[in-house]
């Protein structure tokens, strides 16, 4: 009988190392399988959301600019005579936020 095997084991050493080595990898490929999944998402330090296809009504963004036109006009301090370059202004920033990247 061989010295690596004991009584009634009829499992050759050769058999034994290889099982041993899958053993050994199976946390391996599980943690690079898991880093694998999260490179997708957005890295720590970002701000931006991941991109998604924006799909508003018309009548929905001219809220939004006349919203956003309202909060400029209003660190100005509601000063008269700036009201089309708040309104211009505000396209700009919304139509850039919805702007699929």
């Amino acid at each position: 009988m061989n010295a690596t095997t004991s009584k009634g084991d009829t499992t050759t050493p050769n058999v034994k190392k290889a099982a041993a080595r899958k053993k050994s990898t199976a946390p391996k490929k599980a943690a690079s399988k898991k880093a694998a999944t999260n490179s997708s998402a957005p890295s720590a330090g970002t701000n931006k959301p991941p991109p998604s296809p924006v799909n508003i009504s018309a009548e929905e963004r001219w809220r939004m600019v006349a919203t956003a036109a309202y909060h400029r006009a209003e660190k100005r301090g509601f000063e008269p005579g700036h009201e089309v370059e708040d309104w211009l202004a505000a396209e700009r920033e919304i139509d850039a936020v919805l702007k699929p990247r």
